[in-house]
């Protein structure tokens, strides 16, 4: 009996060890991936259900994991690089969707609230988000972390933008521009 107990916390380390591996392993992997990324590029969060796309350009990783941990993770290390910045947006279907149909909604969708308060997230049917996510995966590189959220909705989509030129100086340039030929 106690050899089969020896086994079993064995096996219960082995794969504790294996996950934890696996949770360090894809930050290690997009910290190494985000100098490479830049604006246009996207980096997205999603639940379990989310589909594999096979645009050239759409890379799907599994990490499992706390979703709202995972996007805080995901949001830290985008915040971290000086030539980049989130553009984030969220389903606007989320908002609609209630406990009775979903069970744990209102809690995961308060703490995504929560995390991205003040972080000028923008919300568009999932439809035109997946739409924009396709073609961009046409000619741009983007990376999809999929997590074991089971909710609707709950995907996370960061669009990257340039973190060092804004719209407004991109405006003043165009500006500018026409305003030389004129």
């Amino acid at each position: 009996m106690i050899k089969h107990v020896k086994k079993i916390t064995r096996l219960l380390i082995a794969f504790t060890c294996l996950a934890a591996s696996a949770q360090a392993g894809w930050k290690k992997d997009l910290s190494e991936q985000l100098p490479l990324l830049g604006h246009r590029n996207w980096v997205v969060v999603a639940d379990s259900a989310y589909p594999l796309q096979t645009a050239p350009g759409i890379k799907t990783v599994y990490v499992g994991g706390d979703h709202v941990d995972v996007v805080s993770d995901v949001l830290d290390l985008v915040a971290k690089q000086k030539h980049v910045r989130p553009v984030i947006f969220t389903d606007a279907e989320l908002e609609y969707v209630t406990e009775a149909h979903a069970s744990g909604i209102e809690s995961v969708r308060g703490e995504l609230q929560a995390l991205l308060k003040g972080s000028g997230v923008q919300t568009l049917p999932h439809e035109a988000i997946i739409k924009q996510l396709d073609q961009a995966g046409e000619s741009f590189k983007v990376v999809i972390i999929k997590t074991d959220l089971v909710l609707p909705y709950t995907s996370v989509f960061i669009r990257l933008d340039c973190g060092y030129w804004s719209a407004d100086s991109e405006a003043a340039l165009r500006a500018s521009m026409r305003s030389d030929k004129e």
